[in-house]
């Protein structure tokens, strides 16, 4: 029984969270879902972190993420690595052996050419995977030279490639980066022309900072998919969405 359940109107957001795992051990994991496990449905194995585990721990954790019916899967940039090495087929088919339940293709920090990432989330998609993709580059001056109408076009792309949902770049800073300024502050501005020309509903914004999730939460709806969240804040998210915080009280 969940306590003060008099509160039902709280208990249904149909919303995307997507949590960074940095490097959890399976014993964390399984105490981290008993509290965390029902506010959030990705989990990215930041990086290309999980090149470092014994393969026997990426599966113990993957399985007890799926029994929470929470997605999982390696960060782009382990994927970027498997394409500078011709090795897409082997990353895909190793994807599959450690019980990842999706992908994500990226080319934040390499060059790929879109008619070639087009067809890679198509290979993701045959091959069965929940398939994500991100928009942005790791280098904010290569990032800034994409403009608003270039996110939206390279959005509209993928998503008619087939990506199942496509990634607003925010880096784990959210600093000069994307949809943020150098002080991590959301341009209102891009967010409001993004949110209006895309499918809101397959968009995942990356937002590791609390005054952007805030913001992202008033200017989008308390169902806006938030990205990048730290294993400390997923209940702090969580209270956001639900209006038990000041910041949010009264507003959602």
């Amino acid at each position: 029984m969940r306590a003060f359940n008099f509160l039902d109107k709280f208990d249904s957001i149909d919303a995307d969270t997507m949590v960074i795992d940095k490097g959890l051990g399976p014993e964390y994991v399984e105490d981290f879902l008993r509290v965390n496990g029902d506010y959030f449905n990705f989990i990215k194995y930041g990086w290309g972190t999980s090149i470092l585990y014994d393969d026997s721990i990426i599966k113990q954790k993957n399985e007890l993420y799926d029994s929470y019916g929470i997605k999982s899967y390696t960060g782009g940039t382990l994927f970027e690595l498997a394409n500078s090495k011709n090795s897409v087929d082997e990353f895909f088919s190793e994807a599959d052996r450690l019980g990842f339940s999706a992908v994500e293709i990226s080319d934040g920090s390499t060059v790929i050419p879109a008619d070639v990432r087009s067809e890679f989330i198509g290979m993701a998609k045959d091959l069965g995977f929940f398939t994500l993709s991100e928009i942005g580059k790791k280098n904010p001056e290569k990032d800034h030279e994409y403009s608003t109408g270039d996110r939206i076009s390279l959005i509209n792309a993928d998503l008619d490639s087939g990506s199942d949902m496509v990634i607003i770049e925010g880096r784990e800073s959210g600093k000069n980066i994307g949809i943020y300024d150098d002080k991590g502050n959301v341009r209102l501005d891009d967010l409001k022309e993004i949110s209006g020309s895309v499918d809101g509903d397959r968009i995942m914004w990356e937002a590791p900072n609390k005054n952007q999730q805030i913001d992202l939460i008033l200017n989008l709806g308390n169902d806006v998919n938030i990205g990048n969240v730290n294993t400390n804040d997923v209940i702090s998210l969580e209270t956001l969405r639900r209006g038990l915080r000041g910041d949010t009280l009264g507003k959602v």
